[in-house]
């Protein structure tokens, strides 16, 4: 019953005027926001709010859906000691991602030189800039990271919105249910009905999307400028091509080893990272992203770990912003930097590179965080990047992006928690099938497969 509805809603789908897809209005409002912020930068610059509120919408969404996927998911796993796997595998993919993407950025940078001949002084640096974001960086350390983790109360990890505190609070009332037997049948119950709730719900929301798209992307070329790109254009071309190396040759081989195209699932997701280049932010993508892990075949108790904790864990696009952008203010101020000092940093961004969250200018408070607490670079050599990061932030916020969806998949398929047959079937078609908004779930589906949930209708 199950697969038979969601065929019907690919017809559906398949049937729709091009303009009501959602993917191809996001596109057109992402044209409109670049011409309306180049031939009227005032107006475009007041478009702000349109792209934050579709975005903080976004947010709003996200924890609920997040505790729902997660206590349903676990809840469904026979075996606990698969979770403890799972977070295991999950953690050893994201160092290494983050690790290659580290000597991506920093290989990028030495073999270009964007920085090299710009022969800056430190002293003329405005240092009000570095300091402006040095607050946001404050907390830096291991064990700060690790208790901010912890939310000070139950409904704080909801009331905040970050990622990793409703993880935690997830997996303690997931396991909390698998250990109480008849009395935990009925929340059960419930949370997945608000699960069903939440997707059909963040179904209207993401109607919204080619306005918040159009809102940010006028607000960027209006108030910064194309022109703004300038002299430091190298700086800019050089971390694209680091991220494009990155994703094709780290990411694709990953993709292969584990026999799925990387370029297919590029184009399965690629409402949610049109979403991600229109806003400079992950976290709008992330209910989207799991509702289409779990149509590719991937086991929600598994997919639903990976993914959100990959929002704070595998930043790669922040990962190579971090080298990249290091290694850019030494050339700029004439630093040398020896061999030594370079793996130091490196591994100081292990670090740093994991208290980012996904959402716009996280990879810039995480180069002041790095740049703080290193004494060879001076931290007033952020106020060079300034100007053009939001330029440089849409390809930090795809890279992880591409990056959390391809590992994602991975660790389903290292835990045997992914149907390969459906995976390639799916990937095959051109994009996920979805149902309209508001039509009721299939009772038969409902009792077959208990993880199934509702897919929102991506547009009016």
């Amino acid at each position: 019953m199950h697969t038979q509805a969601m065929a019907g809603s690919a017809r559906i789908e398949a049937g729709k005027p091009f303009y009501r897809i959602l993917y191809i209005q996001v596109l057109i409002g992402l044209v409109l926001g670049v011409l309306t912020g180049h031939l009227w930068p005032e107006f475009g610059a007041a478009l702000k709010p349109l792209g934050d509120g579709f975005v903080k919408l976004v947010k709003m969404m996200i924890a609920p859906i997040v505790f729902c996927t997660i206590v349903s998911g676990i809840n469904s796993i026979s075996d606990s000691r698969e979770v403890g796997r799972t977070l295991v595998k999950s953690m050893a993919l994201f160092y290494l991602l983050t690790v290659l993407a580290l000597l991506a950025g920093l290989i990028a940078v030495l073999l270009i030189q964007p920085g090299v001949g710009m022969h800056v002084s430190v002293n003329t640096l405005d240092p009000s800039v570095a300091t402006k974001f040095t607050k946001q960086a404050a907390a830096t350390g291991f064990a700060d990271f690790m208790l901010h983790i912890i939310p000070h109360s139950f409904f704080g990890a909801f009331a905040d919105g970050e990622v990793l505190p409703v993880l935690l609070v997830s997996i303690l009332i997931a396991f909390g249910l698998s250990r109480a037997g008849d009395d935990g049948v009925m929340v059960t119950k419930a949370v997945t009905s608000f699960s069903h709730v939440l997707f059909l719900a963040f179904g209207f929301v993401m109607k919204l999307a080619p306005l918040g798209a159009f809102g940010a992307m006028a607000f960027t070329v209006g108030r910064y400028g194309i022109r703004s790109i300038g002299s430091l254009g190298l700086l800019i071309l050089t971390f694209y091509i680091a991220c494009a190396v990155f994703v094709v040759v780290v990411l694709g081989t990953l993709a292969r080893l584990n026999g799925f195209s990387l370029w297919k699932t590029i184009r399965y997701f690629k409402e949610e990272l049109l979403i991600v280049l229109g806003t400079s932010s992950s976290e709008p993508a992330l209910p989207g992203a799991l509702r289409k892990l779990e149509q590719v075949g991937c086991r929600k108790g598994v997919s639903g770990l990976v993914l959100p904790m990959g929002y704070s864990f595998n930043l790669d696009g922040s990962a190579i912003y971090l080298t990249l952008a290091s290694i850019f203010i030494a050339q700029a101020c004439d630093i040398h930097l020896s061999w030594g000092q370079i793996a130091a940093m490196l591994g100081l961004m292990l670090l740093t590179s994991k208290g980012a969250a996904g959402v716009t200018g996280s990879g810039f408070v995480a180069l002041v965080a790095t740049l703080s607490v290193m004494p060879d670079l001076p931290v007033t050599g952020v106020a060079l990047l300034v100007g053009i990061d939001r330029f440089m932030s849409e390809a930090r916020a795809l890279t992880s992006m591409i990056s959390n969806c391809v590992a994602a998949i991975t660790v389903s398929l290292w835990e045997n928690a992914c149907d390969r047959e459906v995976l390639a079937r799916e990937l095959g078609q051109s994009g996920a099938p979805e149902p309209a908004a508001g039509s009721k779930i299939p009772a038969a589906a409902v009792v077959e497969d208990k993880s199934w949930m509702p897919t929102p209708r991506s547009a009016a």
